[in-house]
């Protein structure tokens, strides 16, 4: 199955014409009729937005490759760690939510903190006293 092929599976199975398809994706119809004919190619752009909006999973658009056209929602992810952490204190769960979520810019601040803290927490030197 082609990338456009997999466009049209996607939008047959959202049930949406392909006015309605490219209205959410910020094209006209005739592009997305391209596409799914395989006359115009599926740009990265085009593809991250097609993933973002239907909650498409990015390797099965790509490379037809998995079982799962759909990939779950943040709430259905949110839902799965309470389910996880049955049992566990909210104040945990509220951090992994809250790690799952951050960017990546985030991630390196928090890094760079948890780092620091540890390296105080050790009579270490932090990055500021250097």
């Amino acid at each position: 199955m082609t990338q456009g092929e997999r466009v049209r599976e996607v939008r047959k199975n959202l049930g949406l014409t392909l006015e309605k398809f490219g209205e959410k994706l910020g094209v006209g119809k005739t592009a997305i009729s391209k596409i799914e004919r395989n006359e115009r190619g599926l740009t990265e752009q085009m593809t991250k937005s097609i993933c973002r909006e239907f909650n498409v999973d990015y390797i099965w658009l790509t490379t037809g490759e998995g079982d799962n056209i759909f990939v779950d929602t943040d709430d259905d992810f949110l839902e799965r760690i309470d389910r996880i952490m049955a049992g566990e204190n909210d104040a945990r769960k509220s951090m992994i939510k809250t790690l799952a979520n951050a960017s990546d810019d985030d991630i390196q601040t928090f890094d760079r903190l948890v780092s620091q803290y540890i390296s105080l927490r050790n009579g270490g030197e932090t990055e500021k006293d250097n």
